[in-house]
Formats: C-alpha cells, sequence, structure tokens
C-alpha cells in the first residue's frame, strides 16, 4: 500500500492556536477571521491514502471512497491505523482532521463540506468512518446539504443522542474553554445539537465501546457505557445495525476488532454478531428521546 500526502499536512499556526486556547480569548473577535483562514486552507490537514490495488482495473473497490473523520479534542492521528486498515482493503480513503475544540457545529460542518469538494468532487457515492463527535458532524452535513452521494457510515461511540457528561458538566466555564462551543452543545436535552439532527437518510452502523478507562464518568452515566456515552445514547432510531466491543471511548479506533467489524459494515452493510453480545434488543428499548429519559 502506497500512502502518498497528495494535499499535504499542516496546522493551524501557533499564534492563532494561542488565540483560540487561551484563558479568557475573545472567540467572538476572531471567530470570522479563524473560520475564514480555516476553510481556506482546509487542504493542509488531509492524508490521502491511495487503494492497495490502483491502477488495476478489476478492483471492484477503486472507486468507493471512504473519509475518516476523528472525534473530539482528537486529530487525524488517532484514526490513522484505522485507515490504513481500510486502504489495504482496497478503498480510497481520505484521513480528515479538522479543529474541534474551536469552531462552532456550524462552521465545523462548512470544514466538512469543503474537504469534502477538495478530496471527493468525482466520488459518485462516499462512505464515512467516524469517532465520536465525527458521526455527529457527518449527520449535520447530510441534513444541511443533502447529499445523496453518502452510502454507508460507521460510527465508533457517537452520542447520537448526547453525552451524559456533558449534562453534568457543560455549564461550567472551564468545560467550554478545554473543550469548545460545539462540546457544550453535545448534552442529552432535547435541544442538544444531536437531538436537533433528523434521523439518518443513510445506512448506519454503530460499533458501541462498553468498556471504560473513566470511572468517574462511568459513575454518572446509566447503564453500559463507555466513560463518556451510554449506550443508550449511541442509539438512533434509522440506524440499521449496532455491535458492542469491550474497549473504551478513547481508544476504540484501535481495536484489530473494530477494523473487522468497520469494513464488514462497508461490504455488507450489517455486523458480524457471531460469539458477540447482541445489544440490539437493549438499545431498541430506548425509544424514549434522550432528554425524556
Amino acid at each position: 500500500m502506497d500512502v502518498v500526502e497528495g494535499l499535504g499536512r499542516g496546522s493551524i499556526g501557533p499564534g492563532l492556536a494561542e488565540s483560540l486556547t487561551r484563558p479568557g480569548a475573545n472567540r467572538l473577535r476572531t471567530f470570522a477571521a479563524i473560520r475564514s483562514w480555516v476553510i481556506a486552507t482546509l487542504g493542509a490537514t488531509f492524508i490521502l491514502t491511495w487503494p492497495a490495488h490502483a491502477g488495476s482495473g478489476a478492483d471492484p473497490l477503486a472507486e468507493e471512497y471512504v473519509v475518516v473523520l476523528h472525534g473530539l479534542a482528537r486529530s487525524d492521528r488517532s484514526m490513522q491505523p484505522l485507515a490504513e486498515r481500510i486502504a489495504a482493503a482496497g478503498y480510497r480513503v481520505f484521513n480528515v482532521g479538522y479543529p474541534s475544540r474551536d469552531l462552532g457545529p456550524g462552521a465545523l460542518v462548512d470544514v466538512l463540506g469543503e474537504a469534502l469538494r477538495q478530496c471527493c468532487a468525482d466520488a459518485g457515492r462516499i462512505d464515512f468512518v467516524t469517532h465520536s463527535l465525527g458521526g455527529i458532524l457527518v449527520r449535520a452535513y447530510a441534513a444541511r446539504s443533502g447529499d445523496r452521494r453518502i452510502g454507508r457510515v460507521v460510527m465508533l461511540s457517537p452520542p447520537n443522542r448526547g453525552s451524559e457528561l456533558v449534562d453534568r458538566l457543560g455549564d461550567t466555564w472551564l468545560f467550554e474553554i478545554l473543550m469548545g462551543p460545539t462540546a457544550v452543545q453535545m448534552g442529552t436535552g432535547p435541544d442538544s445539537l444531536p437531538n436537533r439532527l433528523p434521523p439518518p437518510t443513510f445506512e448506519l452502523g454503530v460499533i458501541a465501546a462498553t468498556g471504560t478507562i473513566n470511572p468517574a464518568g462511568s459513575m454518572v452515566i446509566p447503564g453500559e457505557d463507555d466513560g463518556i456515552v451510554s449506550l443508550c445514547s449511541m442509539w438512533i432510531d434509522g440506524a440499521r445495525d449496532i455491535v458492542a466491543v469491550p474497549d473504551s471511548h478513547a481508544f476504540v479506533m484501535r481495536s484489530p476488532e473494530v477494523a473487522r467489524q468497520t469494513l464488514r459494515f462497508l461490504t455488507d452493510g450489517r455486523f458480524d454478531h457471531a460469539g458477540g453480545e447482541d445489544v440490539r434488543a437493549l438499545v431498541e428499548a430506548c425509544a424514549a428521546p434522550a432528554g425524556a429519559r
């Protein structure tokens, strides 16, 4: 497999980064300039991984695009091992980085839209593999753009109904300074970002982590959880399938089993449930809106 930095790699410059993260910084004063700068230079955040069999006319996956998106407060590096596994199976993979803590949800959707224009303008279909917040951004992009090219989407531990930890911490000044303006909208209430979005119109598979390395978080989250999001909050009506894995929210993307299940869903539109915990009945019982539970 050849790995090509087709669009290059870059990051926000230190002066701009400092203005975004310094406690007490005026986000509103710099928002417009930041948004324009990020979108204009977004091409510098991509890693382009060519298919393992690029150039073979017989390869059925040669023109199948997969966009990989990391979660909140992470980077494209966190998803790179999984992106490489997907590329090794023959897909054309774009591992996209975005400033998850620096912009509001509308601006982040702009960033994603620009990324898709740069990487995938010629794609007839685009599949996604996302972690946490990345899945919510795909839902928001789909709702706003109506992009019919979205095919199958695999979400790893997505807060599709919000996160109970944000319910506890989201109103504190320190949380917004550390996690940013989008994170504070990720609670479980009916007005939260995830719960304002419509059900998915694409084929959605959820890989739910049910291990935890955050016992303090798990103490305030009802039922099974991954230390950040409850199992019930990962599910959403309209999803096609769900499978549970004994990994934590932070490291679920590093699991070989997660890579195997991701490829299974991208290929077949369903997961392999042989020998694993079947949580479909449990999550389908979570019929009430998250804010009403």
